[in-house]
């Protein structure tokens, strides 16, 4: 699709300011009623979903003839979180926001509209098979020494991709060795890339680059085929989010079956096959990552029209998948959380549906610190605001935003990923 295709939609926003905030029925206090980053932070409607529309519309209707170096600002100071997508929808508008604002950096990358730290980015993934465009042949480094088979060459029925922030962020590296083992005691056939591993791509298409994303999509699941895995276990929130939400878009489906490590973790206690046997004294909340929650929706890629149905009725034929962002996985890292013995969860204000983003996702990490920084200490905010002690999360591009953060600010709270805490409960160090 290209951004004429949105015409109905952008057209017919109806300048609500909804996709602001979270649901007025759900808010507990105004600390923290507003739901979108980028708006809390600029406080200026042309960096709100809505404002962003406007812009759609003035390109699409040929009254926006040039590109300026301030719109561009507002169009890529934004993490693509999904909230305005969920409220819009909410409140049963027709409307898919969040694919508007998509497809309008896909727009300004195609005529040369770039972000320099975006297509830095670009440039090192072309070069190195990452994000960060450190040298490939390092990216297997995290499993040295672990006794786990190579997909490369031979078979296994799970293939677990570690992702590019854990292959590369050494501070991660015992998280992903710790799934690795949990699952071979559990008795899983588990098999990882290693040094052949590629990034899924979802990183470079939430900055627009489309074309790049299509090429690793392509990659990744011809992997995926030869090592002739029935389940594909992610680390990752945002290769979750690219692989269930994005992939389908394209017509990149995969036949087989996507987990997020929370997802195959919990399944693998209901099962019997792992037990929490060690208490870990400690009082947390949970942070739910946006590419797990509502950008972990299962994507389903629509074609076709709006039509006019009836004088005032317009419609789309056929009907168009309503994404509200509730399939996203909410409850079992939850659940994993609440069989920890010793583990309290208490619940910040705006959590699952309607969680506030950590403000790393979509290029906002790279190209914007002080909006990142931003997002990340409210969300820390709230987190001290419940009483925990700790920030337990399931994504580590969550959790390297969070301590970057902490080291800004000098707030205090302890992050975790959630399978530190796993570990610790099966006697792990």
């Amino acid at each position: 699709m290209s951004l004429k295709d949105y015409h109905y939609e952008i057209s017919h926003c109806h300048r609500c300011s909804l996709c602001k905030f979270t649901p007025y029925q759900l808010m507990k206090s105004r600390r923290f009623a507003y739901g979108c980053p980028s708006i809390a932070f600029r406080n200026f409607h042309s960096w709100a979903a809505g404002g962003r529309v406007i812009m759609a519309h003035a390109i699409v209707a040929g009254r926006l003839k040039e590109i300026t170096e301030k719109m561009e600002q507002i169009v890529f100071e934004c993490t693509l979180c999904g909230n305005c997508q969920s409220q819009c929808r909410t409140y049963n508008y027709n409307l898919n926001p969040i694919e508007v604002m998509q497809e309008l950096r896909t727009h300004f990358v195609e005529q040369g509209n770039l972000v320099p730290e975006h297509s830095m980015v670009v440039e090192g993934l072309k070069k190195e098979d990452n994000v960060f465009g450190e040298p490939k042949a390092n990216r297997g480094n995290w499993a040295r020494g672990l006794d786990v088979k190579d997909t490369n060459r031979e078979k296994a029925d799970v293939f677990f991709h570690a992702g590019c922030r854990i292959s590369y962020d050494e501070e991660f590296w015992p998280v992903a060795r710790a799934a690795v083992n949990i699952m071979k005691e559990a008795g899983v056939d588990v098999g990882i890339a290693g040094k052949e591993e590629a990034c899924c791509g979802g990183r470079v298409y939430e900055m627009g680059y489309r074309g790049n994303f299509v090429n690793y999509a392509d990659d990744f699941l011809s992997r995926v085929k030869a090592s002739g895995a029935s389940k594909i276990v992610v680390m990752c929130s945002d290769c979750n989010g690219s692989l269930k939400e994005y992939y389908p878009l394209i017509d990149r489906k995969s036949d087989v079956e996507i987990l997020h490590i929370s997802e195959y973790i919990y399944r693998l206690f209901q099962e019997g096959k792992i037990e929490f046997t060690q208490k870990v004294p400690m009082r947390v909340t949970y942070h739910d990552p946006c590419h797990l929650g509502r950008r972990g929706e299962p994507g389903v890629k629509w074609e076709g029209e709006y039509r006019r149905l009836q004088p005032h009725i317009f419609a789309p034929v056929p009907e168009k998948p309503v994404k509200l962002g509730l399939n996203g996985c909410y409850e079992p890292p939850r659940e994993i959380l609440k069989a920890i013995p010793g583990v309290e969860l208490v619940e910040m204000e705006r959590n699952r549906v309607f969680s506030w983003c950590c403000g790393a996702g979509a290029g906002v990490w790279e190209a914007y610190e002080d909006f990142a920084n931003f997002t990340a200490s409210d969300r820390i905010e709230e987190a001290k605001s419940t009483g925990a002690n700790a920030l337990v999360t399931a994504c580590p591009w969550c959790e390297r935003n969070f301590k970057d953060t902490l080291q800004t600010t000098k707030q205090d709270i302890e992050i975790y990923d959630i399978m530190e805490l796993v570990n610790l409960a099966m006697g792990g160090e």
